[in-house]
């Protein structure tokens, strides 16, 4: 199990981004948060199997259609199995 904070920049906000990571992650099975953030950016946390992560971390790098994501940031911090699901935080 992992935990993967993320910080996506470009045009992320106003484009379905939040929807859309919430609709993958629990696709997956992750859990976790993502919200817009003042500068612009959406920051998120996932948590769940290493490959589940991975591959919503992965998708993040593009983002829905309409998101032209120019830089994306990962940490990798200790799985802490805090969340019980994954929600859109406003």
């Amino acid at each position: 199990m992992t935990r993967a904070h993320v910080y996506v920049r470009g045009r992320v906000q106003g484009v379905f981004f939040r929807a859309s990571t919430r609709d993958n992650a629990l696709a997956c099975g992750v859990t976790g948060w993502v919200k817009n953030c003042s500068d612009g950016s959406v920051e998120a946390i996932f948590e769940g199997k290493k490959d589940l992560v991975d591959k919503v971390v992965n998708w993040c790098r593009k983002g829905p259609v309409g998101a032209f994501v120019t830089h994306i940031e990962v940490c990798w911090e200790v799985y802490s199995g805090e969340f019980n699901e994954f929600s859109v935080v406003y």
